[in-house]
């Protein structure tokens, strides 16, 4: 079985940082069609050789994700850019905290201000809304992100979710099978038989989750041999009554089965779902409905 993916990420890629920020600075330049001219008012308003300062400020109380790409956004704006970050992403961070200086081209700073601040924002909120999760569950459950992100920024979501302390889910359609209940309606035969052709096929290599909308579709799941039963929209008391039973099915079948609550859980019932008896919380509002933590940009001229 593939490990967990938990703990803080390794690096952003230079690629993986570009692909989202090239196009991104292109649209705010250019527009969507590449007709536009640029920062019309900079380029008109601040001198061509003008030089600025700038601080990027946290306001609010969070977990930071996202300053490496802040800082390769300046860094695209203005080659010469000097950076110096003061913190790194996955600590926490508080009002009045400065966590990064810049000193480059005062049109270059504007042209990356906006984008810049986006991203980094939009990545905390991320971060800070996990780790908001993750301290409820208090270590009974593991925190896990879903598919339900952002097109083309799932790399930089579900990076800032493992920031914030929680565990990327299946990245996406290829890396891991989910049955889903959609998948079981349309495929002509039950849950026990799905998951054991997929695991005829996919070996032992691949991870499966089986979505179960009762105990019995779950046992189906234990049964076809599946590696996580999901236990979709089941209440707490449902699920602490049902647990002991599906870990000893697994049990019979000498193997080991991970439990996983899903569906409406919010940051004031999880830490109830986390005492049910389950392994995994998957939680869609980390990624498609974080609140942006609040940073800002002061620029000021260099002289």
């Amino acid at each position: 079985m593939p490990a967990p993916r938990h703990g803080l990420p390794e690096p952003l890629t230079r690629g993986q940082i570009d692909a989202v920020v090239v196009p991104a600075l292109d649209e705010d330049r250019y527009g969507p069609e590449r007709a536009g001219r640029g920062d019309i008012t900079s380029l008109h308003a601040v001198p061509e050789a003008a030089q600025a300062r700038a601080r990027l400020v946290c306001k609010a109380t969070g977990r930071l994700a996202g300053l490496d790409v802040f800082a390769r956004v300046v860094e695209l704006c203005d080659p010469s850019a000097r950076i110096e970050l003061a913190a790194r992403d996955g600590d926490a961070v508080a009002p009045g905290q400065v966590l990064a200086r810049f000193e480059g081209r005062a049109r270059a700073l504007l042209l990356a201000e906006r984008t810049a601040l986006n991203l980094i924002q939009r990545m905390s909120g991320t971060a800070s809304a996990t780790a908001q999760y993750v301290e409820r569950c208090a270590g009974r459950a593991r925190v896990l992100d879903t598919r339900k992100t952002t097109p083309n920024l799932r790399t930089f979501e579900k990076y800032a979710v493992r920031c914030g302390g929680g565990e990327n889910h299946r990245f996406g359609l290829f890396d891991e099978a989910m049955v889903k209940n959609n998948h079981l309606d349309l495929a002509g035969r039950g849950l026990e038989e799905v998951v054991r052709d997929l695991r005829r096929v996919l070996g032992a290599g691949v991870r499966i989750t089986a979505e179960a909308r009762d105990e019995a579709e779950a046992l189906a799941g234990i049964a076809g041999g599946a590696d996580v039963v999901l236990l979709d929209n089941f209440s707490v008391a449902r699920l602490r009554d049902c647990c002991p039973r599906l870990r000893a099915a697994a049990s019979v079948r000498g193997r080991a089965v991970e439990l996983e609550a899903s569906g409406g859980i919010t940051l004031e019932t999880i830490a109830d779902f986390a005492g049910s008896g389950v392994d995994r919380i998957s939680v869609g509002a980390l990624t498609h409905s974080a609140p942006a933590l609040d940073l800002s940009l002061y620029l000021e001229p260099a002289t």
